[in-house]
């Protein structure tokens, strides 16, 4: 059988290319959603009102026709479900005829381009929001599900990211479209309707992935710190990608856990430690650095981690003398996860050491003395910090 997956553009009439078109034309059998058939009643073709892909092939196995045409919103390779159908239609003699995307449309709208824009899909899922800002110039959100643009733009402004411009596109294409721009904080109070996108422009934002970020510029109390020095070598080291799952334990101020937030902004921290005053501190500064991936949880470890989400990269910033507990449940979610511990006394050092010889498991133990300078008077001091210990390696 011969099957186009067919996208149809925004409304499915006005931008339907001559190549979609003489795909619908030529179908016995029309397949999609309710609103992707609506515009093609009027050819009198047999029509199937279905938009989940195992049900879509199920359908395309048993027809009794020669073709078919699936139709999908916009543009087929742009967070369509032909990704999840195309696997599923083996046998068959299948063609993608791509439609116009909701963001070519709403940019040539908006007259800005979108090479270089970053997407992301909030319809019917959840994802970070600030932390995308603040590291792209321009940002390309499909609303739908339980984030709305009010919600977003909320989320905007509780990061510190309210005079961010907001675009909002509602009904791209059909008579009633509506577009409204504005900042995050004079949009907060605007409901989209359920066909909506957004586009955020932010011309401070950052640009590169921060690292040994400024102690200063940490909000700070008694709570101790990994300093900058220390935490860029020990973040560094773990390798994370853009979707990574990390555990900061022993979160204290957070710093760990922000440098960790940029190195993932499709994924998340999960932040633990069993004083109040470090998770308020750290939930402080994921906020004061617009990192809205960080999760900060009070609690003891390893007790805290048993329920966490499995990860894939692990900061060991303080144990309370729980070490062993600590890499055994390491070990029971992910015994590939990626480890970094920073020891300041020799005891903890031995007893890391311990712990990843119970798995048989190799580290690298490197030593790290900082000495920073300071003015007294009219000399420049050498002013010598306490060595730290950085020890690296995965259980596996």
């Amino acid at each position: 059988m011969k099957i186009y997956i067919t996208g149809i553009g925004t409304d499915g009439v006005k931008a339907l290319t001559h190549e979609a078109e003489k795909a619908v034309m030529e179908a016995d059998i029309l397949i999609g959603a309710e609103r992707m058939l609506r515009p093609f009643r009027g050819l009198g073709k047999e029509m199937i009102c279905t938009y989940k892909p195992e049900e879509t092939a199920r359908i395309i196995h048993d027809c009794k026709g020669d073709t078919a045409a699936v139709l999908m919103s916009g543009d087929c390779g742009f967070f369509s479900g032909a990704k999840k159908l195309l696997p599923l239609l083996d046998g068959h003699d299948v063609r993608v005829v791509s439609g116009i995307s909701s963001m070519s449309y709403f940019c040539s709208l908006l007259g800005i381009p979108y090479d270089d824009m970053k997407t992301i899909s909030l319809h019917g899922r959840t994802a970070n929001i600030a932390v995308n800002v603040r590291l792209n110039e321009r940002c390309f959100f499909l609303l739908g599900g339980e984030t709305d643009s009010a919600a977003l733009c909320r989320r905007l402004c509780d990061n510190g990211l309210s005079d961010v411009t907001v675009h909002i596109g509602e009904d791209l294409g059909y008579d009633s479209e509506r577009i409204y721009s504005g900042t995050a904080a004079e949009l907060i109070g605007h409901r989209s309707e359920k066909l909506a996108v957004l586009i955020t422009e932010n011309p401070s934002f950052i640009g590169h992935i921060p690292s040994a970020i400024n102690d200063g510029d940490f909000i700070r109390s008694s709570i101790p710190m990994t300093k900058s020095e220390v935490r860029c070598n020990a973040v560094a080291g773990l390798s994370i990608c853009r979707d990574s799952v990390c555990w900061d334990i022993g979160c204290g101020t957070g710093s760990v856990s922000v440098e960790m937030a940029f190195r993932c902004p499709g994924g998340r921290v999960l932040a633990f430690d069993r004083n109040a005053e470090a998770v308020r501190l750290t939930a402080e500064n994921a906020r004061r650095f617009g990192c809205d991936n960080i999760i900060a949880a009070e609690g003891s470890c390893p007790e805290i981690l048993s329920g966490a989400e499995t990860p894939d990269k692990v900061f060991i910033g303080g144990t309370s003398g729980k070490m062993a507990e600590i890499f055994e449940c390491i070990h029971s979610k992910n015994p590939a996860a990626d480890i970094a511990v920073t020891a300041v006394s020799l005891e903890t050092l031995e007893q890391t050491i311990q712990a990843f010889g119970e798995y048989g498991a190799e580290c690298e133990t490197v030593q790290i003395s900082v000495t920073r300078t300071g003015r007294i008077g009219t000399h420049t001091m050498l002013q010598a910090q306490n060595p730290v210990f950085l020890i690296r390696g995965r259980l596996i």
